[in-house]
């Protein structure tokens, strides 16, 4: 019996290492079934300068507002001369607003929003 032991307590700990991983996966905010749905995609973003300068500022815009979510955080930005589309989910209707101010306020481009509320 004193064998059995050490073993079972062995499989138990192993199996808490694999599960916990999983646990915490599903937490997770993830975005990466959204994103691949989407036709517009970060390639096509411009290299530009100027248009790489807008990104940036609206990336940057939206970082600081700490009244978002993850998922408003981790949004597509993507600029093609000098127009800005965002696209992605986030948590509700006032948040999808709340992010085009911020990316609106960052630029004085045309902005396209194309986020959804995640379901």
């Amino acid at each position: 019996m004193p064998r059995t032991l050490p073993s079972k307590f062995a499989v138990t700990a192993l199996a808490c290492c694999f599960a916990l991983p999983l646990v915490n996966a599903q937490n997770a905010p993830d975005n990466t079934r959204q994103n691949k749905k989407e036709s517009l995609d970060a390639d096509q973003q411009s290299n530009a300068k100027s248009d790489v300068q807008i990104t940036a500022s609206v990336r940057k815009a939206i970082m600081a507002d700490k009244d978002l979510s993850t998922y408003a955080h981790n949004v597509k930005v993507i600029t093609s001369n000098g127009r800005v589309t965002l696209k992605g989910p986030v948590e509700s209707e006032e948040e999808k607003n709340k992010v085009f101010a911020d990316a609106t306020s960052a630029t004085s481009g045309k902005v396209i929003n194309q986020l959804t509320v995640k379901q």
